[in-house]
């Protein structure tokens, strides 16, 4: 990556990423950045730095602009590996004066490398420090997505260090939102959210609301992953507001594993089901789609249909893994149902209507079991289920803007 400059005298000096493709368990196909940035001031300082691995990277950076060792301040927004992961090294070379984090961020970095005589300067909500011409002011923003995490605003260029929020995996040599496609900006933007930080939706919603009635002057919200937005930063606060309130189009979902084909079969006769009320349907076959690109697309559906075939009186491993994985993420506000065939018991579709209820998922009906292969009758009991379920959500979504 080579250093940008975002305003004078605030360089991106962090990293490229452009093999990872695994963010425990998150597909990144393509790749990510950890980001970090300099400013030179009459204290000069470093915010975040990188992952360990590319720590030689984050120095060639910064010795472009300045000796590293000239570093005065170091600000810790967030402790994750892939932010702090060089930290201890970053220290031992800088001999910071201070290290600002959260009150939160120092004891988990005492916790992750146990020097407790680093320079630390806890900082609150509402703390600012002067660089000289600049202003830092912080804000707490804990489980967004760890205990520890807080923002930095540079007051006098309106730049908003936003750490893992408004982030993506996106690995680009272009720095800004206005350089790339919007479009995969958003995606990968979507993606990030519907794997990182969905369950923490009330909190985002509090924290939009808090910062709005701090009147920042926000001119650009830069990231620890991705591209920094400086030109369409409405679009993605908006985005933010819309996700955290669990706001979704009119689509529907038929997410299915199935072992012999029967269970495929019924999923696309509901299908043709949904599509003659009108209600958009998508098929994803747990065979071939990521767990992480699967949640993309709930985050941005209303309706999740499950099917599944039993197996050992359980559920088959890829649709059981995905349910553990939906369920730690708390997708909320949909309408849901279940479906699949079996041999000598058929379990499956009660598992996943009680994992959909668990969810606080509104689950339409109980579901659709199917002994062994569908034939031209059952495949119509199918069709008319899906008729059912895209008749009530169309209703249900129709009803909803009468009473608002």
């Amino acid at each position: 990556m080579n250093t940008t400059e975002l305003a004078k005298g605030i360089y991106s000096v962090g990293a490229i990423d452009w093999d990872v493709r695994d963010f425990h368990g998150y597909s990144t196909y393509k790749g990510t950045t950890y980001n970090a940035f300099l400013i030179i001031d009459k204290k000069i300082t470093l915010i975040d730095t990188v992952k360990r691995t590319h720590k030689d990277e984050l120095l060639r950076n910064i010795r472009a602009i300045i000796d590293p060792e000239k570093i005065d301040y170091i600000i810790v927004n967030h402790v994750e590996l892939d932010h702090s992961g060089s930290l201890p090294d970053m220290i031992e070379l800088v001999k910071p004066e201070k290290i600002f984090c959260s009150p939160m961020g120092k004891k988990t970095i005492i916790s992750h490398f146990h020097r407790e005589d680093w320079p630390f300067e806890v900082v609150k909500t509402g703390d600012e420090i002067s660089l000289g011409k600049r202003t830092v002011h912080f804000i707490e923003t804990r489980m967004l997505h760890w205990p520890d995490s807080m923002f930095s605003f540079i007051k006098e260029d309106g730049i908003l260090f936003s750490s893992d929020a408004f982030g993506q995996h996106y690995a680009t040599t272009e720095r800004f939102d206005d350089e790339v496609p919007l479009s995969d900006v958003m995606i990968e933007s979507a993606k990030y959210y519907a794997n990182i930080l969905y369950l923490f939706s009330p909190l985002i919603r509090k924290l939009l609301k808090n910062v709005a009635e701090m009147n920042l002057d926000i001119k650009m919200i830069a990231p620890d992953h991705g591209v920094i937005w400086r030109t369409h930063i409405d679009k993605i606060l908006e985005a933010y507001d819309n996700w955290s309130q669990n706001k979704a189009g009119k689509k529907a979902l038929i997410i299915y594993d199935s072992m012999w084909h029967s269970t495929e079969k019924m999923a696309h006769a509901v299908a043709a089901g949904l599509k003659e009320t009108g209600l958009s349907a998508k098929l994803i076959n747990l065979k071939v789609h990521h767990r992480s690109d699967v949640m993309t697309d709930v985050l941005n559906a209303n309706t999740v249909i499950l099917g599944c075939s039993t197996l050992n009186n359980g559920l088959l491993p890829r649709m059981a893994g995905f349910l553990m994985y939906m369920r730690g993420l708390k997708p909320t506000n949909k309408f849901g149902a279940s479906f699949g065939s079996f041999g000598w018991s058929g379990e499956a579709v009660n598992l996943m209507n009680t994992a959909l209820k668990d969810m606080k998922i509104d689950v339409i009906e109980e579901g659709l079991r199917l002994k062994y292969v569908p034939d031209s009758a059952h495949l119509d009991e199918c069709i008319e289920m899906g008729r059912r379920i895209g008749k009530h959500v169309l209703e249900s979504v129709e009803s909803k803007k009468e009473t608002i």
